[in-house]
């Protein structure tokens, strides 16, 4: 399995990315500095493609799996994408406040934390559909990470296409999200037309 090692803040300054994003609440001192080269327009693709992978943790062969799907559904490709994206069960978990950081997010899903509809599930790029409920199984809801996640996390704001039940550390989909409830600062087209060529 790979593991990406790059230290977060690092890897947003040099996207121009806010580590919010990704639930961090620390920000790097640091200035990129770039030289005054013009970036290419493949340059620039190629930047938001690597925005989109690094904020949702996707390895390029399941990016590009998930473009090609987004590509025969039907609508927009780009907002098919960021849907897709979206709704994988990592982010879902993060999105309603059972982890502090996507990371920490996929490892609750790696654990054997989650319980989907009442069944564990530990794929963090399992797609959820509306009307699933998401769960903190029994035995870990008292455990003392999820007290200090709950702490934390607990004047984060729940996207409308979500609702949580925060004493009972449980969440249910209302309706797959929409490119405009997406907060993600990507520009999808730009990646459309990268994969396009």
């Amino acid at each position: 399995m790979a593991v990406n090692r790059v230290p977060v803040l690092k890897r947003c300054r040099s996207l121009g990315l806010e580590p919010s994003f990704l639930g961090y609440d620390k920000k790097s001192r640091r200035q990129l500095i770039r030289s005054n080269r013009k970036v290419s327009e493949y340059g620039l693709q190629l930047r938001e493609k690597q925005k989109a992978k690094f904020i949702y943790g996707a390895l390029e062969k399941p990016f590009h799996n998930y473009y090609e799907k987004a590509d025969m559904m039907k609508g927009m490709t780009g907002a098919n994408l960021m849907t897709m994206l979206e709704s994988r069960l990592d982010n879902v978990v993060f999105r309603l406040g059972f982890a502090r950081t996507r990371r920490e997010a996929r490892q609750i899903v790696d654990h054997k934390f989650i319980l989907v509809n009442g069944k564990r599930v530990n794929i963090p790029s399992y797609q959820v559909k509306a009307g699933d409920v998401i769960s903190i199984d029994e035995k870990h809801k008292s455990g003392q990470r999820m007290k200090d996640v709950r702490e934390v996390t607990a004047g984060r704001l729940v996207p409308e296409w979500l609702e949580v039940n925060p004493d009972n550390l449980e969440g249910t989909i209302k309706e797959l999200p929409t490119r405009d409830m997406i907060d993600v600062p990507v520009d999808e087209m730009l990646i459309v037309e990268l994969y396009s060529k």
